[in-house]
């Protein structure tokens, strides 16, 4: 495979320049094969479920101006689109939007100012997380989606985690994201393996959900950790659907009722507004994938608050419901028999409470969390405990047992085999050799057994 060093990066993974007749001749070349192509035209027969079938590893090509890329090489913590073509099945998706994108973690180690909680410099890894965003210039769809989430597992040498932790949620009757591995190349080179993973908006709520066209909101809880009500702006800013009508009066009516309940009269109204099995399911999940780093994770914001991240909200337009939705499962499974990570690490479980629901520090890095039952929506659950554990006990008879779990592993695996061997061709120790991939694959296996005895 010949490098095009014009249009990509490598070794140091800066943008590195060639001659100009060498990029003329580059930059010609790619016009000519893009104007070779005819374009994607959306169709009713297009279903995003292609996108996302599990039997499938499809390749995403992608063509950017190298100063663009060099643009968005130089500080990818910026998440600025640039223009750019996608190429899918010798079918060409012109001015499509494109940046690289992340929470703090998505960074760590992958940006040349070292400091992780300041996330700046420029791109020092092979790949990074990315987002397509194909209504960027106009309204159009590819394949009934508006944008393309491609996960670069960086943090995840198994490159499993994410995929696995999804089809967990969804097999068990839980809505959460469809996920699968894709193979990405730039101006012609190969990027790597990437997790293809659906992007929580519109057109994921009405695939979802039969009730369609509710608010979605991203990462605000309903009420605060302190027992008081979430301001109508928190809600606003976090929606995600339905933005220019802004109507949040249903979510803020119940996070005001919610603030004034006690006793009985919270896990009525908590009853009347969450279905119990699809929320004790949700928690049967996030606890067996140990996904420490979501909506149970309350942390420290300052003074007396706390907030928990990593979940969305939807808002059924029918009637007072709420549906949590699970996101970002990039550290799901580290912590399942020891606390690895040093942030994301949760002391109680679910149903538990330490320190009389004040703040205390755990982890190595001693941060700074609140348990997650002293919330009342979690709080209420608590009378469930039991079932919680009969539901626990279906979805490892079902769905999370040994051969089950390995059956599809090494069947994802195989899809990827010659994927990973290629990056690690390519990029040498900046992507897992065969071996490392087998090893923490092996590994992500046997913790899911352990924590299973």
């Amino acid at each position: 495979m010949r490098i095009t060093l014009q249009f990509v990066t490598i070794l140091s993974f800066t943008l590195y320049s060639c001659d100009l007749f060498q990029g003329q001749n580059e930059t010609q070349s790619i016009d000519k094969r893009l104007a070779s192509l005819d374009e994607y035209e959306y169709l009713d027969s297009h279903s995003s479920d292609y996108i996302y079938d599990q039997d499938k590893l499809h390749k995403f090509e992608i063509f950017i101006d190298s100063n663009d890329l060099e643009e968005i090489n130089s500080d990818p913590a910026l998440e600025k689109y640039v223009t750019a073509h996608l190429v899918f099945e010798n079918k060409v998706v012109k001015d499509v939007g494109i940046r690289y994108k992340g929470s703090v973690g998505a960074w760590v180690g992958c940006l040349s100012n070292n400091d992780w909680t300041n996330p700046s410099g420029y791109k020092t890894c092979p790949k990074l997380s990315m987002k397509i965003k194909f209504n960027f210039n106009e309204e159009k769809q590819f394949y009934g989606l508006k944008k393309l989430q491609l996960h670069s597992q960086n943090l995840d040498p198994s490159k499993m985690r994410e995929r696995l932790g999804y089809y967990m949620y969804r097999n068990f009757g839980v809505i959460a994201p469809r996920s699968n591995h894709a193979l990405v190349y730039i101006n012609d080179v190969f990027s790597g393996v990437y997790a293809n993973t659906e992007n929580i908006d519109g057109p994921f709520t009405n695939k979802h959900f039969d009730d369609s066209g509710g608010n979605l909101y991203k990462e605000v809880w309903p009420i605060k950790s302190t027992g008081s009500k979430q301001e109508e702006v928190n809600f606003k800013n976090a929606l995600k659907t339905n933005e220019e009508a802004s109507d949040v009066s249903k979510i803020l009516a119940f996070s005001e009722a919610l603030s004034e309940s006690n006793n009985s009269a919270t896990n009525e109204l908590i009853d009347s507004w969450i279905d119990k099995d699809i929320f004790l399911k949700t928690l049967v999940v996030d606890r067996r994938i140990a996904h420490d780093d979501g909506f149970l994770h309350f942390y420290h914001q300052g003074g007396d608050l706390y907030e928990s991240h990593n979940y969305y909200w939807y808002e059924n337009p029918s009637n007072n419901k709420i549906q949590l939705i699970p996101w970002d499962l990039d550290n799901a499974f580290e912590n399942l028999n020891k606390n690895i990570n040093p942030v994301t690490p949760i002391k109680d479980k679910w149903y538990e409470i330490t320190n009389d629901c004040n703040g205390f520090p755990f982890g190595t890095f001693g941060l700074l969390q609140k348990s997650a039952a002293c919330d009342k929506i979690i709080g209420a659950f608590i009378r469930h405990k039991n079932y919680f554990y009969t539901l626990d006990n279906d979805f490892q008879n079902e769905l999370f047992n040994n051969d089950h779990i390995v059956s599809l592993l090494n069947e994802w695996a195989d899809q990827i085999n010659d994927a990973v061997i290629d990056a690690n061709s390519l990029y040498g120790s900046a992507e897992p050799s065969y071996e490392e991939w087998m090893l923490n694959l092996n590994f992500l296996i046997d913790s899911i057994r352990l924590s299973l005895q």
